[in-house]
């Protein structure tokens, strides 16, 4: 490692990816969460990632502001030949520094050319601009160097955009540059899944619990993240022991374990059907699962899982009134006189489909999803979920007040847990018959 190499420890970085394509639908910047994932490994944190156009003015001010704020800072894309990838020009600019061309660049590049039999574009010759005190960074994929700048206290490191081509360079980047920057510290991480309560009243239980964390020495960090139905508490901290950061992760998940009690559903990042399967290949139980509203999506889910086939039985979509009544013995009379959407109906369907397919749990599913069929009773996202065994059965209403598309997420991420509950109930050896209405927007 080169004297410019030498330095203090690099903790935290950030990430300008650039492109225009990545500012519009569906194009994703994917290269942030590699990247993210590699330097996480070193113990690198990101403090931020900016998505920037093919615009040279907006590219400069960017790189001005991350350079301001960190000592790392890693731009991927606009190093092609094109007049619109404007990377090298932006950041030679910043710095300060003139464009030159790479006479051992130019080479490699009409090398590849000539290797496929062609004759290298003249418009080529633009990646083999380097900013005077670069270091190039080989390429084996691709025609575009990759660059690492010593600028000051800061680093900059440009990769091409194309993932085939980022990611050994990225690779090589790690091993060579990085790695030996980084310092013995790394980042070590744990994390608390959590269902059926909102994000607001997850934060007020668990702030007095991980706000003190953050005085120690060597503080742990909890970001709170969200998805339909789903709570998430992520814990982080820098060490560079991993027996002692595990130590002290597992006596911060065990604590937050405690407050939260069973709407805890994992601390090992299974998902909720991982979680749910698990529970029930233990007990050596089967499933069957009727729904509505949710159109196969609970189903799908569940059988998402390798080796599901092991406790997956039966699963039955029945949309229609009829349906319900001709495949699982839902009594037209109950559907009469509480509606389709119901708990009464959730519960029958529950207890059809687990004597249909002869399993030991079952759940139903019947909701309105929207954006039409409401009422003032009930409104469009009201969802009534059951699951059932021979001897527990728990029914709750619901209020979804999203988009169909969402209030379908929330209505099967809610069906999993409440099976989840009725198995953690039976597990217990308490046999009960609970029905409780009424629920939030969870």
């Amino acid at each position: 490692m080169s004297e410019a190499h030498k330095g203090p420890a690099v903790r935290w970085a950030e990430i300008i990816a650039v492109g225009s394509e990545l500012l519009v639908p569906p194009r994703l910047d994917t290269n942030s969460l590699f990247i993210t994932d590699r330097l996480n490994d070193l113990g690198i944190e990101i403090r931020a990632k900016t998505v920037v156009g093919d615009r040279r003015d907006d590219l400069e001010s960017t790189l001005r502001a991350a350079l301001a704020r960190t000592k790392l800072v890693v731009l991927c894309g606009g190093l092609g030949p094109t007049d619109d990838d404007l990377t090298r020009d932006a950041v030679a600019a910043v710095l300060g520094r003139r464009l030159h061309e790479d006479a051992d660049v130019l080479r490699q590049i009409r090398r590849r050319f000539e290797a496929r039999g062609a004759r290298m574009p003249e418009i080529n010759r633009r990646q083999a601009l380097v900013p005077d005190g670069a270091e190039v960074v080989a390429n084996a994929m691709g025609t575009a160097p990759g660059l690492w700048i010593a600028h000051g206290d800061c680093l900059i490191l440009l990769l091409p955009g194309p993932p085939s081509e980022l990611k050994p360079m990225l690779e090589l980047v790690v091993a060579d540059r990085l790695g030996p920057l980084a310092g013995d510290a790394r980042l070590h991480r744990r994390a608390v899944f959590i269902c059926g309560l909102t994000e607001s009243e997850v934060d007020e239980i668990a702030s007095p619990v991980y706000a003190p964390w953050l005085d120690d020495a060597d503080p742990i960090h909890t970001t709170v993240l969200t998805s339909p139905g789903q709570v998430e508490l992520h814990l982080s901290t820098r060490d560079t022991s991993a027996a002692r950061a595990a130590d002290r992760l597992a006596a911060a998940v065990s604590a937050l374990t405690a407050v939260f009690g069973a709407d805890v559903f994992a601390t090992d990042g299974r998902s909720l059907e991982e979680t749910l399967g698990g529970l029930l290949r233990a007990r050596g139980w089967r499933i069957g699962v009727a729904e509505s509203c949710t159109g196969g999506l609970l189903s799908s889910r569940l059988t998402d899982i390798p080796g599901s086939s092991d406790y997956v039985v039966a699963n039955v979509v029945c949309y229609s009134n009829a349906s319900k009544t001709a495949w699982l013995g839902v009594p037209a009379d109950l559907l009469a006189a509480h509606g389709a959407v119901s708990e009464a109906v959730a519960l029958a369907l529950a207890d059809g489909i687990r004597a249909r397919a002869e399993a030991e749990l079952g759940i139903g599913v019947t909701g309105i999803a929207g954006p039409s069929g409401g009422s003032d009773a009930k409104p469009v996202g009201t969802v009534a979920i059951a699951a059932t065994t021979r001897t527990a059965r728990l029914a709750r209403t619901y209020r979804f007040p999203f988009s169909r598309v969402r209030v379908k997420q929330f209505a099967a991420q809610m069906a999993l847990d409440l099976a989840r509950r009725v198995l953690l109930e039976v597990g217990a050896g308490r046999a009960f018959v609970v029905r409780q209405a009424g629920g939030g927007a969870r």
